[in-house]
């Protein structure tokens, strides 16, 4: 989870419309990240790297983290890094890096440079975590997969007789992943083609899940099981919302920005319970704090409050 994979992608940074009064905000950032990179190297960093990257929340979740542990002595920034520039980007960290975040389209593209990686990010061949350890190895992790199941453990779903998935790409493969551990039954996958089909079958004989796929014809099929995830882009699902059925389960939107969709606005006006993309944003961003710096817990709900902050404040 190309570009294209991450279903909170911005639009293109040379769309007019996307720039009007985000250009003060955008000079702010582009003074904010050479700040973190000219910071001292007595402080402990950690940043989140990717491409395009101006519009990540990374930072504002992290740096409420430092605030709320008192962690005075930390800074997290964030830095625009294509695949080209990853190697040297990474070659040239010092030692008082403790951390790295990886959004698109890096998380495959870290593996070759670290020492060690997690189960649960081989099993995806997704890395979304760096911890830098004190004798210079390199530990990737994948924080989205448990951070998925947090979340919606916090809205009460920890098992589910049978689910459905939206889409395919990195996303789905990480939401498969994540259904393993709580779906006892089959996953039916909603994609455009044989080939995305093929893939997510793929996928499934990997991770230990039955995969059935379908055509994304058919895709309001999928909103009458316990557990529907979408992973599309936006805009994708919207003409679903009109098919929401009376007595709806549990939606999970990997979306963020815009919120609330159209189909999780539907379905929550159906009754049915929803799990949104910050939420997730938030549990994975938790489980980040709690690798780079060691101290647990990390504070959850100051994380939220100041991602629905800035999501605010973009409106």
């Amino acid at each position: 989870m190309t570009p294209s994979d991450d279903p909170n992608d911005p639009n293109d940074p040379n769309d007019p419309n996307d720039r009007d009064d985000r250009d003060d905000r955008d000079d702010r950032d582009g003074r904010q990240e050479q700040e973190e990179r000219d910071r001292p190297e007595t402080a402990h960093r950690a940043a989140v790297l990717g491409s395009p990257i101006k519009h990540s929340l990374s930072p504002v979740l992290h740096r409420a983290a430092h605030t709320a542990l008192g962690l005075t002595d930390w800074s997290y920034g964030r830095f625009e890094v294509t695949e080209d520039g990853l190697p040297s980007f990474v070659e040239r960290l010092g030692p008082s890096w403790a951390g790295l975040s990886l959004t698109m389209p890096l998380k495959r593209a870290i593996i070759p440079l670290l020492d060690e990686i997690s189960d649960t990010a081989a099993a995806v061949e997704a890395v979304n975590t760096v911890v830098l350890t004190g004798d210079g190895r390199r530990r990737g992790d994948n924080t989205d997969i448990p951070g998925m199941i947090a979340a919606l453990a916090e809205r009460g779903v920890t098992a589910v007789p049978s689910a459905a998935v939206l889409g395919a790409g990195a996303t789905a493969s990480s939401a498969l992943a994540a259904l393993a551990r709580i779906c006892s039954g089959p996953v039916t996958a909603y994609v455009r083609s044989a080939a995305r089909a093929a893939e997510m079958r793929g996928w499934g004989e990997r991770l230990g899940v039955e995969v059935r796929t379908a055509d994304w014809a058919d895709a309001a099929q999928a909103l009458r099981f316990p557990l529907t995830v979408a992973t599309t882009p936006a805009g994708t699902t919207d003409t679903l919302a009109a098919a929401v059925p009376d007595r709806p389960g549990t939606l999970f939107d990997v979306l963020y920005d815009p919120w609330p969709t159209a189909l999780a606005a539907a379905w929550s006006g159906r009754g049915g319970a929803v799990v949104g993309g910050l939420d997730l944003l938030v549990h994975q961003a938790v489980l980040q704090v709690e690798r780079m710096t060691g101290h647990s817990p990390a504070p959850l709900a100051v994380m939220r409050a100041a991602g629905e902050r800035a999501l605010e404040s973009r409106q």
